[in-house]
């Protein structure tokens, strides 16, 4: 298991540190994890799921895809639930934009955020 998280962590970009953060664990818990000298708790492996949409089995056994499969709905829910958690201004606020948009402005911030994002 120790190399599939590295490989999530890395394939994300994300540090020891700031992956560890994601997940409620400190960065040298997640050294640990990759070296093999801790094992992570079934908590933890939950939440590596959880936050990074990681196929539970594929962590545990390394069978199948490293990332879950989820349809457009629960993906839509899943990041709903990241976001209503969330103390950040921006985040705060882009969702109230977004919920208090009429259809005609909701479609030129999705244009927009397509070009920003490079999804054209």
């Amino acid at each position: 298991m120790k190399a599939r998280i590295k490989t999530i962590r890395k394939n994300l970009g994300f540090t020891q540190a700031d992956f560890g953060q994601k997940i409620g664990v400190k960065g040298n818990t997640i050294t640990g994890y990759e070296k093999g000298l801790r094992n992570p708790s079934s908590a933890v492996i939950n939440s590596i799921c959880r936050e990074f949409g990681v196929n539970e089995v594929w962590l545990r056994t390394g069978e199948g895809e490293p990332f879950a499969v989820i349809d457009k709905e629960d993906r839509f829910f899943n990041n709903l639930g990241k976001l209503g958690t969330s103390d950040n201004d921006f985040v705060i606020n882009i969702i109230n934009y977004l919920a208090e948009a009429s259809p005609e402005k909701l479609d030129i911030i999705e244009e927009f955020m397509k070009k920003c994002l490079g999804l054209e």
